[in-house]
């Protein structure tokens, strides 16, 4: 037999040589519309999710700075011993409201999240229905329940519709989709789906990290955007992208719910709280959102104008509105070879590949924030015109 470690690095050789192995780069500056690495000053970044440009907010900053000197830096336990700081309560009262739900519970990530959502609240009586390109925190929630599984083709809601039907047996059934697909920039078809759940007596959850504090008139997610804000039953969502961009995740719901969530859900009882200066930013984050429609503004003007321009290059652009702009290429190695490119000309933009997105369709997965300026995405495309001529693929 093969030594382990043998065989691990044969494993590691052949990602090298399909292009699919990822190297991180260590930034050396805050997050923001350009970063620095160890190798390179002034990066215009565009594979942040700093959606809001609050990253690097200075009152968010201050927020995070005087909790420290009040708080401490940790809490060093879970919340249901000593670990429930009075900022988690607040931080939990102004998210529920900010989503329009009656209650809401704060984990460490979005990733614990969804990884104890489903175990707590379904047994082996019940029914999942999931979106097959659902993010993989959603996945793996599911694989710790018991409930039946069922998945449906990405947003084809005859499939969905035909699979409800076959689980008409369930004691409970809850659809579980993605608000914003994180690889594609696709939005879920909320209306049908909660058109097909109350047909069939279903519960809807929707994982909205990509949405909240970006779609919608206020910015309170997907479920606002489609029209359908009380209809959604369960909302999970995180404090890592637009909101702040530090850590933490919450579920948000009807109390019953977010109550029983707190007595069983694993990911909660057995994970250190956030720490109150992330708490007390995030807070600061949340209302800025509401507070502050301009954001949401300058970011979609600025993500109007980049798919525009990566259309006049003549790329293969998935079809949508969102901040998260896929352009596909005809391999991984040319898209790493690209964004390789687009690095050298400073621009910082990340090849993905397969098992991250399928393997016919590799792409440079381009983000817009609000921190761009328009000279800067200007830059950019110059830069990846450069990239392109220099791998060979210009049309």
């Amino acid at each position: 037999m093969k030594d382990l470690y043998e065989t691990i690095q044969e494993e590691l050789d052949h990602l090298k040589k399909e292009g699919l192995y990822k190297e991180e780069k260590f930034l050396i500056s805050p997050q923001d519309g350009s970063v620095s690495t160890e190798e390179k000053k002034d990066l215009i970044n565009l594979c942040s999710n700093n959606y809001l440009g609050l990253s690097n907010h200075p009152d968010i900053i201050k927020t995070a700075k005087d909790a420290l000197d009040l708080y401490g830096f940790g809490m060093s336990s879970v919340r249901f011993i000593c670990g429930t700081h009075a900022l988690h309560k607040e931080l939990e009262a102004v998210t529920a409201s900010y989503v329009q739900k009656e209650d809401a519970i704060v984990f460490p990530s979005c990733f614990d999240a969804n990884g104890g959502i489903f175990e707590a609240l379904l047994g082996k009586e019940d029914a999942i229905f999931s979106d097959q390109l659902n993010h993989a925190s959603i996945i793996d929630g599911i694989r710790l329940c018991k409930a039946e599984r069922f998945r449906y083709r990405h947003r084809n809601m005859q499939d969905l519709e035909d699979l409800l039907k076959k689980a008409h047996y369930a004691r409970r059934k809850i659809i579980v989709t993605d608000g914003v697909f994180s690889m594609d920039g696709s939005i879920a078809p909320l209306k049908e789906i909660v058109y097909l759940a109350k047909k069939y007596d279903s519960l809807v959850m929707v994982d909205d990290c990509h949405a909240t504090g970006i779609l919608g008139e206020h910015g309170r997610g997907t479920h606002e955007k489609e029209e359908v804000l009380k209809e959604v039953d369960l909302i999970t969502g995180t404090y890592g992208k637009a909101l702040g961009g530090a850590s933490g995740g919450f579920i948000a719901g009807k109390k019953e719910c977010i109550s029983l969530l707190r007595q069983k859900a694993r990911p909660y009882l057995f994970s250190n709280a956030i720490t109150p200066s992330i708490a007390a930013a995030s807070i600061c984050a949340v209302n800025k959102s509401k507070n502050e429609p301009e954001r949401r503004k300058r970011l979609w003007d600025n993500a109007a104008f980049f798919r525009a321009s990566l259309s006049k290059l003549g790329l293969d652009v998935m079809p949508g509105t969102h901040p998260i702009i896929p352009a596909i290429f005809p391999s991984a190695n040319i898209a790493l070879d690209v964004a390789n490119q687009l690095y050298n000309f400073g621009v910082y933009a990340v090849a993905f590949s397969y098992p991250v997105v399928p393997k016919e369709s590799p792409r440079i997965r381009f983000q817009m924030s609000a921190a761009h300026t328009k000279a800067q995405l200007e830059t950019a495309i110059s830069a990846l015109e450069r990239a392109l001529e220099q791998v060979g693929i210009l049309r």
